[in-house]
């Protein structure tokens, strides 16, 4: 029978440190906004981005933000289960692996940054606005530029660079 180990090596601990500075940037900015704003207050900062402290019950987009409040636990499960999936896979990568070593840090960043509002707060802190006019993109936070890099960085490794390798 099989030891199960996660192959935890120094290189991991370096990339768990980048998931460990997301983390703090995105507490320390999110507490920052949330002290010195009060709830849908808005300042400007250029013609195109604005600062405002909006609290989001639900997913990206406010997906399910009117749910009930089941939706609170059922984010906060699916970011601690997807968070220990890509902690095991991150300490499993070949040397080979740099994009996926620097998209599950990224994604695991995020997703924990947002799993402490979800489970502090009930809600997530997002005051990053950015607008075209009168079109306003949803709020955001550290943690959501994270996830979307990570997942985005993903995305182009499956598609492009697996393929690569395999050839």
């Amino acid at each position: 029978m099989k030891n199960f180990t996660l192959g935890l090596r120094w290189k991991n601990l370096f990339w768990l440190l980048i998931s460990a500075v997301i983390i703090v940037l995105d507490q320390w900015s999110k507490l920052a906004v949330a002290d010195q704003f009060v709830l849908y207050e808005s300042r400007p900062v250029t013609d195109f981005f604005n600062l405002v402290l909006v609290h989001n019950h639900g997913a990206a987009f406010s997906f399910l933000a009117d749910a009930g409040g089941w939706q609170r636990i059922f984010f906060s499960a699916v970011a601690i289960i997807v968070s220990m999936v890509l902690v095991v896979w991150l300490c499993r990568l070949s040397e080979k692996e740099r994009v996926l070593a620097i998209a599950l840090p990224l994604v695991i960043g995020g997703a924990i940054g947002n799993l402490i509002d979800r489970l502090a707060y009930g809600y997530v802190i997002d005051f990053l606005d950015f607008y075209v006019g009168s079109y306003h993109w949803p709020a955001f936070n550290v943690a959501d530029i994270a996830v979307s890099t990570g997942a985005f960085l993903l995305f182009v490794d499956a598609l492009f660079l697996q393929q690569s390798e395999q050839k």
